[in-house]
């Protein structure tokens, strides 16, 4: 009897711990909303021009000191094929990190922190093998709006970063 109650417990563990609430910040990017666990994010900042690189990959605006720190700046609007973005003082750049290096994405503007369990979360749906589906972590319905979640370490490979700052050196 007493092993019946122990797995009952255990279950119910890791039922709780499989619904926990996460935490993203979203933005956005034209007239989507996109979003990335908060956890990745270490600063926000306005817009600021940064020094182009030769050879870098065309969604790689360039590099910018950040209080000693070289981060290249992606422009999050071209690295999702959507064009190219006319940044002006009102874009953000948000900080993440990636890996074991900082990097950061210029996004239109900041919305929200948004608090949700984890089983509001859906997967993506499955596409035509585009590369793009690789980037979304999953979709958040809210009310009127649709967010989309990022997977940031799948959409930033942090090898071809390093080789293009290498190159640059």
């Amino acid at each position: 009897m007493a092993d019946n109650f122990d797995k009952t417990r255990e279950s119910e563990k890791a039922a709780a711990q499989e619904n926990t609430a996460r935490q993203f910040l979203t933005f956005t990017v034209g007239s989507e909303e996109y979003g990335v666990d908060i956890m990745t994010v270490r600063e926000i900042k306005g817009w600021t021009e940064t020094t182009r690189l030769p050879n870098a990959p065309e969604f790689m605006r360039g590099v910018m000191n950040l209080r000693g720190l070289i981060i290249p700046i992606f422009d999050l609007r071209t690295r999702l094929n959507q064009g190219a973005t006319e940044a002006t003082p009102k874009h953000v750049v948000i900080i993440l990190a990636v890996g074991e290096r900082n990097i950061g994405i210029l996004v239109d503007a900041v919305s929200d922190i948004l608090d949700v369990m984890s089983d509001a979360i859906k997967p993506a749906p499955t596409s035509d093998g585009k590369t793009e589906a690789a980037f979304i972590g999953g979709l958040i319905s809210l009310e009127s709006r649709m967010v989309v979640l990022l997977d940031v370490d799948h959409l930033f490979d942090t090898r071809q970063i390093d080789t293009v700052l290498t190159q640059a050196a």
